[in-house]
């Protein structure tokens, strides 16, 4: 029940960040110097995944550009004795494959993740959305091991306060939190009134789902907002087999729009062994 691939979501069209994403898609926005997908593949690649399915739109070309290799690119950076920089960029998809896939007609959630069914095959796998960056892949890792043992799916769960979860799905618990953060789910719901949420528990942009989810998603219908949601999949899945949620306990970072993007940018830059110390020191003379 090893899980080998994580099915990446990135075909929308970025409006929150037009007009920057008229011209550049905003999964390849960078985080200190890399793009934000690298970020979510990297955490994909720590929990053991190795290969990578991005769902992406064929008027964003430069989504996959981004993983073809560019043998001009490296003679030069070579030329120019910038080995390491061309070492990182032979190292995309070198010990790990990555299968584009097209969603052309966008659907919802639910039909992004039906889009990769080919390429995933009938092992269990990850589902990440790209808006949510998180800072290791701890979380991701333990899912895994929860849908291994169990032989369930899986989701990932933060805790917000009530007032906010009108936004996001939100679980039902089947019973309480365990010590190691894991909780049996009953239910699903999709952006619940605050008055009939049954929990502050919302949905995360992590999932590890069974094979099984396919039959599901071939049978939805169009759901709230007329999209077919990947909520309701996984809602007739945890109606007839084991069904948990991990509550994250590593950092969380929304990118889904600009002041996200840019405050997850300055929380990741201070972590990173090259650019903190100059991040930190520079942020600490604006305070002056």
């Amino acid at each position: 029940m090893q899980v080998r691939s994580a099915v990446i979501p990135a075909a929308g069209l970025g409006t929150r960040f037009l007009p920057a994403t008229k011209a550049v898609p905003k999964e390849l926005f960078p985080i200190g110097d890399q793009p934000a997908i690298q970020v979510v593949i990297d955490e994909a690649l720590g929990a053991g995944i190795d290969h990578i399915v991005v769902v992406s739109s064929r008027s964003k070309p430069a989504v996959a550009q981004y993983f073809e290799a560019d043998a001009e690119l490296l003679d030069a950076l070579e030329a120019k004795g910038k080995s390491d920089t061309a070492e990182r960029l032979r190292a995309i998809g070198r010990d790990w494959r990555v299968s584009i896939v097209y969603q052309d007609d966008p659907k919802g959630l639910g039909h992004a993740v039906g889009c990769a069914r080919e390429a995933v095959g009938v092992e269990p796998f990850a589902v990440m959305l790209p808006d949510e960056l998180m800072a290791s892949s701890g979380l991701l890792a333990q899912m895994n091991g929860v849908c291994s043992s169990t032989g369930g799916s899986v989701v990932a769960v933060a805790e917000v306060p009530r007032h906010q979860v009108s936004s996001y799905g939100v679980i039902d618990p089947a019973g309480p939190l365990s010590a190691d953060g894991v909780i049996a789910v009953t239910d699903l719901v999709e952006k619940p009134p605050v008055d009939e949420a049954p929990s502050n528990f919302i949905i995360a942009g992590r999932y590890v789902l069974t094979a099984d989810v396919w039959v599901e998603i071939d049978a939805l219908t169009p759901g709230r907002g007329g999209e077919l949601q990947l909520t309701d999949a996984l809602r007739a899945q945890a109606a007839r087999s084991p069904f948990h949620a991990v509550l994250s306990d590593v950092g969380r970072y929304d990118t889904g729009n600009p002041l996200g993007f840019l405050t997850a940018s300055i929380e990741l830059g201070l972590t990173s062994p090259e650019l903190g110390t100059d991040l930190r020191s520079f942020l600490s003379g604006l305070g002056t």
